[in-house]
C-alpha cells in the first residue's frame, strides 16, 4: 500500500533542493532539509519523489563508492518515512526504476523496504484499522483480480497499491469492487481461452496451463499411484484435468460458484471415480474433513476474489490440519503483486515468512513464461483488468519442516 501522508505543502525551493540533493546523493544536505520537509514531496511535472531521483541519478557502471552513496541516500530517505512504492508520472515505483536500469543493489534496498513496510502494516492491521484524515478506514490488501481483489486505487491523498493473490488493481471511479460476495452472485461466461465474470474480470485463463502443469508435477512428482489431492477452486478445470492423469485414488474439489458447479456436472466430474465435489466456500465445507482427521498428499489453492488474509488463513489453519505430515505438499497460484516486478518480489518474501510461521518450508521453482503465456496483449482482449504482467513465474512448493 502506498499512502501519501498529509504534510504541510513545502515551498517550491524546499522541494527543488531536496530533489537535487537526493539526485546528487548528498546525505548531509538531505538530513538538514528533512527537518522541515517531507521525504515524499514530488516534482510537479514528473511526479518523481526523492527516492525516484536518487535511483535515477545512478548508473549501473558507476564506481562502487558512488553506488554505496546512492544506497545510503535511499536508506536515509526510507528511515525518515519515504514511501517505498509511491508512483511517478510514468506509473513506476523507485524500485521499478532501479530494476529497469539494472541497479541491483538499489533494487534490493527497495525490496527490503517493501518487505519491512508490509510486515509492519500487517502487524498493525491486526490491532486496528488505519484511518485516513477524513476518518475512513483503509485496509491493507494483498489482492488482485486472479484469486484476490485488492482494493487499490489512488484518490487524491490516498493511493493504495494493490498487490496480491493475483495482481495490483487500479481503482476506477464507479466500478464495482470484485468482492467474494459479488463474484459468487455474478454470472460467469466460459470462453474458449478464458473464464470471465459478469464484469469481465478474468477468473482463469488458458495461458496458465503451463503453470498448472508444473504445479501438478511439483505436488505429485513421479508416477506413484494411490495418492490423494485436494484443489480449492475448479475454474476452467485445467489443474484438475492434469491431476487426473496422475492416477490419484482420491481427488477432492472445492468449488463455490453455481455456474462452475453446473459446468462440472455437465462434463461429468461428479461421476469420475475417486472424485469428491464439495459444493460451497472452503471456509464452510472443510471443517467436517478436519473433524474426521482425514489428510491428503497434496493441496492446491487457486481461488478468486479473496484477499491475502484468506490465503494466509488457509495455510495457517487448514493446510496444517488437512495435509499429510509425511511428504505432503502444498502450493498455490502465486500472483501476489504480479502487476509489477518489485511487488512480486516483496510479496514472495512476505508469504514465505508467513508460511514459515505456519510450520511450512518453501522452495521456489522459478521459470520463464513463454511468449503466449500471459505475455501477448491479444490474450487479454475482453478482460477488464490484466492480473499478470511478468515474464517469469515463481512456483511455491511447501512442505512441513522436519
Amino acid at each position: 500500500m502506498a499512502t501519501t501522508i498529509p504534510t504541510p505543502a513545502p515551498t517550491d525551493l524546499d522541494t527543488t533542493m531536496l530533489l537535487l540533493a537526493s539526485a546528487d546523493h548528498n546525505t548531509s544536505v538531505i538530513t538538514s532539509l528533512l527537518k522541515t520537509s517531507s521525504p515524499n514531496v514530488q516534482d510537479p511535472d514528473s511526479k518523481r519523489t526523492p527516492l525516484h531521483v536518487a535511483v535515477a541519478g545512478s548508473n549501473k557502471d558507476d564506481p562502487p563508492e558512488k553506488l554505496r552513496a546512492a544506497e545510503d541516500t535511499l536508506k536515509l530517505l526510507l528511515r525518515n518515512g519515504a514511501i517505498w512504492n509511491d508512483l511517478d508520472g510514468n506509473g513506476e515505483t523507485p524500485g521499478c526504476v532501479a530494476y529497469r536500469l539494472g541497479l541491483k543493489g538499489l533494487y534490493e534496498v527497495m525490496v527490503e523496504a517493501g518487505v519491512r513496510a508490509e510486515l509492519l502494516l500487517a502487524r498493525l492491521g491486526g490491532w486496528e484499522e488505519i484511518e485516513d484524515e477524513d476518518g475512513d478506514d483503509e485496509g491493507e490488501v494483498l489482492g488482485g483480480e486472479k484469486e484476490g481483489e485488492g482494493a487499490a486505487g489512488g484518490v487524491e491523498e490516498v493511493e493504495q497499491e494493490g498487490s496480491g493473490i493475483g495482481a495490483a488493481v487500479e481503482a476506477v471511479a464507479g466500478e464495482k469492487d470484485v468482492s467474494s460476495e459479488n463474484y459468487l452472485n455474478s454470472e460467469l461466461k466460459y470462453h474458449e481461452d478464458k473464464l470471465l465474470d459478469s464484469e469481465n474480470n478474468g477468473v482463469m485463463m488458458e495461458w496458465e496451463r503451463n503453470i498448472m502443469e508444473r504445479s501438478v508435477e511439483a505436488l505429485l512428482p513421479g508416477d506413484k499411484p494411490g495418492r490423494g489431492i485436494m484443489n480449492i477452486g475448479f475454474g476452467m478445470g485445467i489443474f484438475d484435468t492434469l491431476a487426473q492423469k496422475k492416477n490419484v485414488a482420491r481427488h477432492i474439489i472445492v468449488e463455490p460458484h453455481k455456474d462452475v458447479l453446473k459446468k462440472m456436472k455437465e462434463e461429468g466430474w461428479d461421476r469420475k471415480p475417486g472424485v469428491e465435489i464439495l459444493e460451497g466456500r472452503w471456509q464452510d465445507v472443510l471443517e467436517s474433513l478436519i473433524q474426521t482427521g482425514e489428510t491428503v498428499d497434496a493441496i492446491y489453492f487457486d481461488t478468486f476474489a479473496e484477499d491475502y488474509s484468506q490465503l494466509k488463513l488457509f495455510f495457517s489453519e487448514y493446510v496444517v490440519a488437512l495435509l499429510s505430515q509425511e511428504g505432503g505438499r502444498f502450493s498455490f497460484f502465486h500472483g501476489l503483486g504480479a502487476d509489477r516486478r518489485i511487488s512480486y518480489d516483496v510479496y514472495t518474501r512476505v508469504v514465505e515468512m508467513d508460511l514459515f510461521d505456519a510450520g511450512l518450508e518453501t522452495t521456489w521453482d522459478t521459470f520463464e513464461l513463454g511468449e503466449g503465456e500471459g505475455q501477448k496483449e491479444q490474450e487479454w482482449e475482453g478482460v477488464r483488468r490484466r492480473y499478470w504482467t511478468l515474464g517469469e513465474y515463481k512456483l511455491p512448493i511447501c512442505m512441513f519442516m522436519e
